[in-house]
């Protein structure tokens, strides 16, 4: 018979296992990473409840952690944005089948470009958890079914309702825009390259003017890895500002724009990002302060 300490040791274990694609699961569903590895840590707590009850009532724990971080994640978002629903409340995670499989080497999907999230937000909860963990991670309808307690029919008809309200032009682009290119900006400070490769087009390329060029700007750079390579890390002294009207960011010395980053910005994702440091652009450049700087 397993050792109390042993069996403690090995669910810990398994559960870290678990934890980065659990905490991928919940970053999408949420839009927000601190509150996904809050969720993650609420669905621990639960797993080591569990443990101590009876473990073996667990038949698969990529399942049930599956199970219960989702639907931690729907009990957020339905405190966030309260909307009428007409669903049986669910059951315990524990009595979910094992046949509900996650597909343990399932990966975060980059499908869902972040300047989506504004719209994605617009979405009922059980919309954004169909839509999401379909699009996103590439699961069945009867998984998502069993998720949600109702049919594989109606897990479609949510999603396909989901996809159509983001397929659906929004007011809100522009601010898409104005998040990808300061969510950008905010990884390349904090050297975070998993964000920076999310945030760019698997084309993306890097380019200059010639002043840019002989302010010392690299004049080209081509592929999302090569880009995001160089931006992890850097960009210390850029600054939001309005070009033309158009989102981007500078390199500021002594309280002047040096050069500006020029952004161009598709479906969500960083496209191209030209340095510019003509005399004439820099005198067109001016600071914003919030998103209401637009």
């Amino acid at each position: 018979m397993e050792h109390t300490d042993d069996r403690a040791a090995r669910v810990a274990e398994d559960f870290e296992s678990e934890r980065p694609r659990l905490v991928g699961l919940a970053t999408r569903v949420l839009g927000d990473h601190a509150e996904a590895e809050d969720v993650v840590q609420q669905a621990w707590l639960r797993l080591d409840r569990a443990r101590r009850s009876d473990a073996d009532a667990i038949e698969s724990l990529p399942a049930w952690l599956t199970t219960v971080t989702t639907r931690l994640c729907l009990d957020r978002l339905r405190s966030r944005t309260p909307v009428p629903v007409d669903d049986d409340a669910l059951a315990d995670a524990a009595a979910v089948s094992s046949s509900v499989d996650p597909a343990d080497d399932v990966a975060l999907a980059d499908t869902v470009g972040i300047a989506l999230q504004a719209v994605i937000d617009r979405l009922t909860p059980r919309e954004r958890v169909a839509f999401v963990l379909h699009d996103s991670f590439g699961f069945e309808f009867p998984t998502i079914a069993a998720l949600l307690d109702t049919t594989p029919a109606a897990a479609r008809k949510l999603a396909s309702r989901a996809r159509a309200k983001v397929a659906q032009p929004a007011s809100a682009d522009a601010l898409a825009d104005w998040e990808v290119v300061d969510a950008f900006m905010a990884a390349a400070r904090g050297g975070d390259l998993p964000r920076l490769l999310q945030l760019l087009a698997p084309d993306a390329v890097v380019g200059a003017d010639e002043a840019a060029v002989l302010a010392g700007t690299p004049a080209r750079i081509e592929g999302r890895d090569e880009v995001a390579a160089f931006f992890s890390g850097s960009a210390q002294s850029a600054l939001p500002v309005l070009v033309d009207e158009r989102p981007a960011s500078a390199w500021f010395l002594r309280g002047e724009a040096r050069v500006v980053f020029d952004f161009e910005v598709a479906g969500g994702r960083v496209r191209a990002i030209t340095f510019r440091a003509a005399p004439d652009l820099l005198a067109r450049v001016v600071r914003r302060d919030g998103p209401d700087r637009r």
